[in-house]
Order: structure tokens, then sequence, then C-alpha cells
């Protein structure tokens, strides 16, 4: 019967999702442009609210192609 609760899966992917994103905005002071496009494309994939991200950071100038 243990286990942890959907609830507390979330929050836990929350929690670790924010620190990334810390830990990713501290690197984006010192990245290359390459390194940029590489962090859009992590945020991309890492979280639905992507797009808001990318604007606040300053990376929707970057797009592939």
């Amino acid at each position: 019967m243990g286990g942890i609760s959907n609830r507390m899966k979330e929050v836990k992917r929350r929690r670790h999702r924010k620190q990334k994103l810390a830990k990713m905005e501290t690197k984006l002071k010192k990245a290359t442009t390459s390194e940029k496009l590489v962090m859009a494309e992590k945020l991309r994939k890492m979280t639905s609210g992507c797009n808001d991200l990318i604007a606040r950071m300053g990376l929707e100038d970057r797009k592939r192609g």
C-alpha cells in the first residue's frame, strides 16, 4: 500500500525543475551562442511553459534554421 502519491511526485518534479532552472540561469551569463541554443532546446523538452522562460531569459532571438 505504500509508495508516493501523485501529488508528491508532482511536487518533487517541480522542485527539481526549479533547481535546474536556477542552475541554467547562472550558466546563461557566461554562455556562448551555441550553448544558448542548447539551453533553449533543453528548456523546450523540460517544461510546457518554455515559451515564457525562453523569452524571459532572452533566448527567443536564437533559433536554428
